[in-house]
């Protein structure tokens, strides 16, 4: 995959995407047309993707992508006769009629392939957190604005009546002055991939898979299992942990309800439970100062035991007139002095709500619910709270530049190295 490779498809993909990219643009597109998507990336959560988007009416898959061959030929087979079966992503980017792609890889090959399908005048639906780095997701936004491409990013709880209907009662002062925040993330030692261990590192990656193509941008390391598929969480050359990959939900809707902007982050924590191979840690308590309130998060691998009797994750926004926790499965309002909550609104739903609102997106041309500046922010948090825990101490920042005051090694860590010519 030489760099001229790269500008030359690049190139080749946005003239072939001319008469798709027409017949959807700028409102163009009726109700009832068809899309017809790509996938890249088609194990685990890209799997499900495929099946649930396959499913919905006037959508069309003509194309996936995966560098292993096992989940390619699962792919392929639920996608049907005569689907492209590629390695490559730019394949998938090359064809003139595929609408959109809909990216599910590891967080470091998010940025790369969004962009470069956008280049060939493509929509992209894209796994949460939208880059790998502060610096990638700031990329996406500015490319979606310029080329006027719709991003849907996989933040379904957006797309949730409950959630949208929580945020409204905030919004509105129901809850009156909300003061704190606390998010939180809580599993026992077998949840989220538990124990990871130390096995040895391996001469080969396993037959079928180009691993060559996996790494992608990241460093070249010899292969190990606990670094690939779900393993790749934990490994800060491919993602920040459940931090940044699972806190991206909860600081969405925080944000969401009390406005976007963050002004220092002080993380603490370690690596408490395990003694395993994982890079990130297993245990992080962070606290932001935001406008007018405290926000606090709490990521835990160590112990289940829920916070104030929700899931095993979750939001509680404390108000002077009541407090309202939020979850997956609903939320609840509390009146000031109460313990019982006066309301009581549970799940609606989410997934199914948020692939219809991008196909509407695409279809119309209107923003969806999580397009790429609400994916951009909501990971910003997680992403902070990763470098304060890892430079060692409190960052101040300034959310209109995007740039942490006055410590040049942590500002390193806002972007990264791309190994060519895997690069933005």
């Amino acid at each position: 995959m030489a760099r001229k490779a790269f500008s030359r498809r690049s190139f080749m993909g946005a003239c072939a995407a001319g008469t798709a990219a027409a017949r959807l643009a700028a409102g163009a597109a009726g109700a009832g047309d068809r899309v017809n998507l790509g996938f890249i990336g088609t194990g685990g959560r890209g799997g499900f993707h495929l099946g649930h988007f396959k499913s919905l009416p006037d959508v069309g898959v003509l194309g996936v992508c995966d560098v292993d061959a096992r989940h390619l030929n699962a792919a392929a087979q639920a996608a049907g006769p005569g689907t492209l079966k590629t390695a490559d992503y730019r394949e998938i980017i090359d064809r003139k009629d595929i609408d959109a792609v809909v990216i599910s890889t590891p967080d470091h090959w998010h940025a790369i392939p969004a962009l470069r399908a956008m280049e060939a005048g493509k929509d992209v639906y894209v796994e949460k957190p939208l880059g790998h780095n502060i610096a990638e997701g700031r990329a996406v936004v500015a490319a979606a604005e310029a080329r006027k491409r719709i991003v849907q990013v996989g933040l379904q709880q957006r797309s949730g009546p409950h959630f949208i209907e929580a945020v409204r009662r905030i919004r509105e002062g129901e809850l009156g002055k909300v003061s704190f925040v606390h998010a939180w993330n809580a599993w026992g030692t077998t949840g989220m991939g538990g124990d990871l261990g130390n096995p040895p590192d391996e001469p080969k990656a396993p037959e079928g898979v180009d691993y060559e193509r996996w790494l992608g941008p990241a460093p070249v390391r010899s292969f190990n299992p606990r670094r690939f598929h779900f393993g790749f969480y934990f490994w800060w050359d491919y993602a920040g942990g459940m931090v940044s990959d699972w806190g991206v939900h909860l600081f969405d809707i925080v944000l969401w309800a009390m406005g976007s902007d963050i002004l220092s982050v002080a993380a603490t924590g370690g690596t408490h439970v395990f003694k395993d191979c994982r890079e990130t840690p297993d245990t992080v308590d962070a606290v932001f100062e935001c406008p007018g309130y405290t926000l606090a998060y709490s990521m835990r691998h160590g112990s289940s035991f829920p916070y104030h009797g929700a899931m095993d994750h979750g939001i509680m926004f404390f108000g002077t007139k009541a407090t309202l926790r939020i979850d997956r499965a609903s939320f609840e309002i509390f009146p000031e002095g109460a313990r019982e909550p006066s309301v009581a609104v549970k799940d609606q739903g989410q997934d199914q709500h948020h692939k219809p609102d991008f196909l509407a997106a695409v279809r119309s041309r209107k923003k969806p619910n999580a397009d790429a500046t609400v994916g951009h922010l909501a990971a910003i948090p997680g992403h902070l709270a990763n470098i304060s825990y890892r430079a060692g101490r409190k960052l101040i920042w300034d959310p209109k530049t995007e740039t942490i005051a006055g410590d040049k090694e942590a500002s390193a860590l806002l972007a990264r190295e791309y190994r060519a010519p895997y690069t933005l």
